[in-house]
């Protein structure tokens, strides 16, 4: 902070004030018109003088007073303050003359109406850095002082005009009013307010306090010990300066213990954040509006990427490692001729030893007669390992499923698909411990799975009964030498590629020539979700309208508050607040609206988006939608469409994921 020793301390014989030749002129550019309202002032006024400056209205004794106290600038002449040229200081520095040296008066008051009595006179303090509890102690005291300590926490509009001056000329002597410039004090008050405001200014004169008074009531002014009398832009009249006097001050401008630069940064801004605060709560029904746009547009952004999102994870969870880490295999003839391949044990072992492979799942599968009492039907017959509940995500309803245990026993057990149950069991919810032939062999039934639907065109999953895989060839399909194909699962779908390049290796290298199909369904699959991305953006990208409409709300707001505030900027300029003090202000006040619409607008969008999120299944995609995305192109559609056809199903599963199958 620049020091304000060099403009407060008197030099001998240096008077406190020098104007010569000042003139200023308004308009003039643009194709205006000139106006000149000061024509050549020159002036002297001394340390602790009384001075009045008494002139008719439009005599240019306003636009002098704001010459004097750094709130304008000439458009000529010379400003000398305590000697020094005020026309070279920077904006700080004539901030910092305005804090230190003048103390402003107004006619109509002037104070911040959002503001308390105690509030309103530590304005120049707060600007000139001084700690929080020093300032409520002096504003106190000068408030007591003026007989109002009793109405420190009340606001302008519950005070008298008197008592408003009194709050004012406080304000004035904060940080020490060396020189109050007091604008028609008394001309908004009744005589005997009037008179007690006099006698104010009366007892700051003794005390050694600069009084520059500027009225039109020569009664006023004749109660000054020296009288100016302007006329048209120039002084016409002098009463006579007095001896320049050093003053003896009774009260002292308050210097306070240096305070860090980060501790006061944190300190002006807690103060604008209780300022913002309390504008927004006086404002209620605007703030509501303001904020009620912020909170629909980010509320719609939050809602419509979670509803697109949740979808999307929705149908991905569904899918599992069925889309988007799922590779397949089966053997096929190779391309140079010869005998079809075949997969060994030994091979699926091989793969099963690979670093980028979760699960390896042979599958056995043909539409064979299952029958229970006088029911019988063609039922597909699915051989797997107890694996397929993992790999295909999909839980079992009742009961449970084999265990690896009992697949390598050749255990005869079966577990019902959805449909499978209700034909056989039409009239026994719980099937369990119940005897199915399939073929010619026994199997007791230990558990029925989910619903789960079909994929369209294709047998439904529900038809279907699950037998172990190694009971299944023993029992069921004695002449199955290898798996219909063989399902594979990556550890993850960032390493789909990896595991089917490093498996094609393997294979090529175990049988020596290419007699093996690898499918890759998790590429597909993953366009899927990568077009789900792309709409999930795409809403966002809509819902972001919203977000930029309450973005533009809060800029217009924000434009009209500083209209508005006009008198109360130019208080807080009068009282010594520097452009990035006024600047903080508002801006701290447009990120207290941001950050609270948006806060509530987080809260309530992920309310509602999450509820969304829960029900997206239910409502945004229909289970027989997800289904029919899960399903369609995976494993077994080649199975069951050649079952459908009442053929043998041993079909290359590559081709099938190809969709050339018709």
């Amino acid at each position: 902070m620049v020091s304000a020793a060099p403009f407060l301390d008197c030099a001998p014989g240096v008077p406190l004030i020098s104007l010569q030749g000042i003139r200023r002129q308004y308009g003039g550019q643009g194709g205006q018109p000139a106006v000149q309202v000061l024509h050549g002032i020159d002036l002297e006024i001394g340390a602790g003088e009384f001075v009045a400056i008494v002139g008719q209205s439009g005599s240019g004794k306003s636009t002098l007073m704001n010459l004097l106290g750094c709130l304008d600038q000439p458009s000529s002449g010379s400003y000398r303050f305590n000697g020094q040229d005020v026309a070279r200081l920077d904006g700080d520095e004539l901030a910092l003359l305005r804090r230190e040296a003048f103390g402003f008066v107004f006619q109509g008051y002037h104070l911040i109406p959002t503001e308390s009595a105690r509030e309103n006179v530590e304005v120049p303090a707060l600007y000139a850095g001084t700690p929080e509890e020093e300032r409520a102690q002096r504003a106190a005291a000068l408030l007591g002082r003026l007989g109002l300590a009793e109405k420190l926490h009340l606001r302008p509009n519950q005070l008298s005009g008197g008592q408003q001056q009194r709050v004012s000329i406080a304000r004035a002597l904060m940080n020490g009013g060396h020189i109050i410039l007091a604008d028609e004090p008394t001309g908004a008050l009744d005589s005997h307010s009037g008179a007690e405001v006099m006698a104010l200014l009366h007892e700051l004169a003794d005390a050694g306090h600069t009084i520059i008074l500027i009225t039109h009531d020569r009664e006023v002014a004749a109660q000054a010990r020296r009288v100016i009398e302007i006329r048209d832009g120039r002084i016409v009249a002098d009463s006579g300066a007095q001896a320049v006097r050093t003053p003896a001050r009774a009260l002292p401008a308050p210097r306070s213990a240096p305070v860090s630069p980060g501790l006061q940064f944190w300190s002006d801004l807690r103060e604008a954040a209780r300022t913002a605060w309390r504008g927004m709560r006086l404002n209620r029904s605007r703030t509501a509006l303001t904020l009620l746009g912020i909170v629909i547009g980010v509320a719609s952004v939050i809602v419509m990427l979670a509803i697109g999102e949740g979808a999307r994870r929705q149908v991905m969870e569904r899918m599992g490692t069925m889309g988007t880490a799922i590779l397949y295999i089966g053997s096929k003839a190779p391309a140079t001729g010869g005998p079809a391949g075949q997969l060994s044990e030994e091979d699926l072992q091989a793969v099963r030893e690979l670093p980028e492979i979760a699960r390896v799942l042979p599958v056995i599968g043909d539409p064979i007669t299952v029958r229970h009492g006088r029911a019988d039907k063609q039922v597909y017959v699915f051989a797997a390992s107890e694996e397929m509940p993992a790999v295909h995500h999909w839980p079992v309803a009742q009961g449970r499923y084999y265990t690896a245990a009992e697949d390598q026993g050749l255990a005869p057990l079966v577990v019902l698909g959805h449909k499978a149950h209700q034909h056989f069991f039409p009239d026994t919810p719980n099937p369990l411990g119940r005897q199915l032939l399939i073929g010619n062999s026994p199997f007791e039934v230990i558990g029925v799975m989910s619903e789960r639907g079909a994929d369209s065109g294709a047998q439904s999953y529900d038809d279907m009964v699950f037998i172990p895989y190694n009971a299944g060839r023993a029992r069921v399909y004695q002449a199955q030498t290898q798996p219909d194909y063989v399902v594979v699962q990556a550890r993850s779908s960032e390493v789909v590629h990896a595991a089917e390049a490093s498996m094609h290796r393997l294979l090529l290298a175990r049988h020596g020539r290419e007699d093996f199909g690898i499918g890759n369904a998790a590429a597909r699959i993953q366009a899927e979700a990568e077009t789900r991305r792309s709409m999930t953006v795409m809403l966002g990208l809509i819902a972001a309208v919203s977000l930029i409409v309450g973005g533009i709300g809060v800029m217009n707001v924000m434009l009209m508050t500083v209209k508005e505030r006009t008198r109360e900027i130019g208080i807080r300029v009068a009282t010594g607040a520097r452009q990035r003090d006024i600047l903080r202000q508002f801006m701290t006040e447009a990120v207290l609206v941001t950050w609270v619409g948006g806060s509530v607008g987080v809260l309530a969008g992920l309310l509602v988006g999450g509820a969304d999120c829960r029900g997206c299944a239910g409502g945004v995609f229909r289970d027989r939608d997800v289904r029919r995305i899960c399903l369609r192109g995976r494993d077994g559609i080649a199975v069951w469409l050649h079952a459908r056809q009442g053929r043998r199903a041993r079909l290359d599963p590559v081709v099938a994921l190809s969709g050339d199958l018709r």
